[in-house]
């Protein structure tokens, strides 16, 4: 096991692994619920709806396949599954335009070109092309990211009236979930600071208790603690229902959509996907100190490889597009390094496929803090990005700022990567570009324009 994993050599051990696995889980377990609700909400051309114990079952088992084959072949600890913002799209955009499983088949088709990308070796390339500093600068974006979800899930922060943003959800703290946070947030810092091993993961279970208990005894709408109420399930034991597994129709979308409106789909997909998950490769594995001086990831060509499976496997279960999901950086703070952690995630994927009551226990108020403390963490990285060089600068802190203020790590890399070319180009260093990052460019400036392009072609 340490050979093939590299435990040793990574700085690792069996122990942190497990934690880091177990934390990633419970990090991400809220996907559980929330991609069913997502895809469940909406119907197909014909007026259609999925199932939501059969949409539970396929979330699950595409999360316990793609984050096991993710972490035996590309030995990364991450956890894979459905993406939010993927599965908007198709839950949105595509389902209107056509049946269920054609929009599945899009999903297919989106991992199986996202598998020849990375086979040829290009997915690589296009990762190595970006500028070692705004790697970092994708960590760090990725913190604040991470971040601001935590504290909109805890309540913490919400939308204002007058203002973007507010503090709370009426413009103060109130209310019990919001009160667990704080007190969860606070014992997950204390304890960390003082090397207490399994902090993050002691804090989650502490927490959980906490509001289970408060729950029960005082008057809290169950709206309030957000998708997951915290309860002590009256059952154990589910059956899943693999109904949806294989409800596949790989190009009927572009028969019944048109082949332009199915492509436009089908590239929004592509985009969001492969860069969405290749910042949180970045990111992840910059925290998690497994890039070398050049800012590259081991094993990175099976990762991408890997990744591109898990988009098609997400399809064929019908649970939309599987991604690496950005808290897996809760599992990297609890010490995860290799792939055991996430065969550990994907291990307890797959039990909960019979034990779905349970994963209906832990309310963001408890899974929050340790994605504040973990965004906390990744925004070390600030310091590797040269703040007095403002041809870095500038692109970097677009980069940081956009991913929290976006809700997306597309824009914010977009965004980034656009502004450094410009400014290389007006400074004369149109030579120093690499040809692939003139591509990357001109590839998000149409995903930025995309709106006005449908326009002039209908």
């Amino acid at each position: 096991m340490d050979r093939f994993f590299e435990l040793s050599e990574r700085g690792s051990t069996v122990g942190q692994e497990i934690r880091g696995g177990l934390t990633t889980f419970m990090a991400m377990a809220y996907i559980i619920l929330l991609n069913p609700i997502i895809l469940g909400g909406a119907t197909d051309v014909t007026g259609a709806k999925l199932s939501i114990p059969q949409l539970t079952t396929s979330t699950i088992l595409a999360a316990a396949v793609s984050t096991i084959l993710i972490g035996l072949v590309g030995n990364a600890p991450f956890g894979v599954a459905a993406g939010l913002g993927l599965n908007a799209v198709v839950a949105y955009q595509a389902a209107p335009l056509m049946t269920w499983p054609q929009a599945m088949g899009l999903v297919v088709l989106e991992g199986l070109l996202i598998i020849v990308l990375a086979a040829s070796g290009l997915r690589r390339l296009i990762m190595n092309s970006i500028p070692l500093a705004l790697k970092h600068a994708i960590s760090v974006g990725i913190g604040m990211f991470i971040t601001l979800i935590g504290l909109v899930d805890a309540g913490f922060v919400g939308r204002g009236t007058g203002t973007p943003v507010q503090l709370g959800r009426t413009g103060h703290l109130t209310g019990w979930p919001v009160a667990v946070f704080c007190i969860g947030l606070l014992l997950i810092i204390v304890l960390f600071v003082r090397r207490i091993r399994g902090a993050i993961l002691i804090g989650i279970v502490v927490t959980t208790v906490l509001a289970i208990v408060v729950n029960s005894v005082a008057t809290v709408l169950p709206e309030s603690w957000g998708i997951v109420v915290p309860r002590v399930p009256e059952g154990v034991i589910a059956v899943p229902d693999f109904g949806l597994v294989g409800q596949v129709d790989l190009f009927g979308g572009f028969a019944r959509a048109g082949v332009l409106t199915a492509g436009i789909i089908l590239f929004t997909l592509v985009l969001s996907g492969f860069f969405d998950a290749m910042g949180t490769i970045i990111g992840v594995s910059d925290e998690a100190s497994l890039v070398d001086s050049q800012g590259r990831v081991p094993r990175l060509g099976a990762i991408l490889t890997a990744d591109g499976v898990a988009v098609a496997i997400g399809g064929f279960a019908s649970a939309s597009a599987n991604t690496v999901f950005v808290e897996s950086a809760a599992g990297v703070g609890e010490g995860a390094r290799t792939g055991l952690a996430a065969l550990v995630t994907g291990a307890l994927f797959t039990v909960t496929l019979f034990f779905t009551p349970l994963a209906t226990v832990v309310p963001s108020a408890a899974a929050s803090p340790a994605l504040v403390l973990v965004g906390a963490l990744m925004m070390t990285q600030a310091r590797n990005v040269p703040w007095e060089n403002l041809t870095l600068a500038i692109p970097a802190f677009l980069m940081i700022v956009l991913m929290p203020f976006t809700y997306s790590i597309t824009n914010g890399v977009g965004a980034g990567v656009i502004s450094y070319t410009v400014i290389q180009a007006t400074l004369g260093r149109i030579r120093e570009i690499p040809w692939l990052l003139w591509v990357i460019a001109l590839i998000f400036a149409a995903y930025f324009a995309i709106d006005g392009i449908e326009e002039l072609m209908f």
